[in-house]
């Protein structure tokens, strides 16, 4: 198949183009051609339009692209930055597959399970409707109404904490645990739903190859923890301590309204996922953390 993705430098998508490259042609959409060369090899075929792909000759288009979420403070101007790298980008590919003649047969489009807002201990499936109005829900709100204007199959990735020890949340907290300095985040009781990367890739993988599967989909482990589990665990696999807890308002002064993706959390369910039959490698945190460690 010839598969087209947006970002495929970000966490995700880069290891997932390791997959797909020796089974399919992959085209990559990129700003940056020689930063996508280095970081994924010269067997790519790299576009910096997508004028420059025939759609009519595309099988699958993933889409991952956007700013980092937590890069930067959001200022009002960051805020619309994040909102307008998805929307856009989603619009621009929505237009070319409804304009071509033999249209791609499916979109995977990017979300978050920030789609949900804030929502406490409560236990949440994809039908989950009390979603609360904060910027968060607002942006994948949008993001996936983009989507789901493509006139073919549409899965929405929402998509929970994607764990790695080469990036992302995990990559940003090893540093203090490693030095004995992590711990629980305000009071520790807010949800942690989480995913290993190879499960991340392996049911993106997983929906190119089941064409009845569609919508919204959770792309979460089975099994959430808290954040003070979540600490304690990682401390333990790591052989440390985690006695540093981090004051709720001493986040806030760091990171502004951005603190909240740290003091909240949902309790996710992958239930579309267990529905269909689909195998987690990596179910439980701590033997997650302990093959991503590598420590046993």
């Amino acid at each position: 198949m010839h598969i087209l993705i947006t970002g495929a430098t970000g966490l995700i998508g880069s290891e997932l183009y390791k997959h797909l490259l020796n089974h399919h042609r992959v085209t990559v959409l990129t700003r940056s051609p020689s930063r996508a060369y280095i970081k994924l090899g010269h067997r790519i075929e790299a576009i910096q339009n997508l004028d420059e792909v025939d759609f009519n000759n595309v099988d699958i288009v993933i889409n991952l692209a956007g700013e980092p979420i937590v890069n930067k403070r959001w200022s009002e101007q960051q805020k619309k930055r994040i909102y307008d790298s998805r929307l856009n980008t989603t619009d621009a590919i929505v237009a070319k597959i409804n304009a071509a003649d033999n249209k791609p047969k499916a979109l995977i489009s990017g979300s978050a399970i920030g789609y949900y807002g804030r929502q406490g201990d409560v236990e949440i499936t994809e039908d989950f409707s009390h979603c609360y109005d904060e910027f968060s829900h607002q942006l994948c709100r949008d993001w996936e109404a983009a989507a789901n204007k493509a006139q073919t199959r549409v899965c929405l990735l929402r998509t929970g904490i994607v764990l790695s020890a080469q990036g992302g949340a995990l990559g940003k907290m090893l540093p203090a645990f490693r030095f004995g300095l992590g711990g629980p985040i305000g009071d520790g009781q807010q949800y942690m739903s989480w995913i290993h990367l190879d499960d991340m890739v392996q049911l993106i993988m997983y929906l190119i190859k089941y064409e009845h599967i569609s919508g919204a989909i959770n792309a979460t482990a089975p099994k959430p923890v808290n954040n003070e589990e979540f600490s304690k665990t990682l401390a333990e696999v790591l052989r440390r301590p985690a006695i540093v807890r981090m004051p709720a308002f001493a986040l806030r002064l760091m990171m502004g309204e951005m603190a909240d993706l740290l003091l909240y959390g949902q309790n996710v369910q992958p239930q579309r996922l267990i529905d269909e039959g689909f195998r987690f490698r990596h179910p439980e945190l701590k033997p997650a953390l302990a093959q991503l460690l590598n420590r046993n």
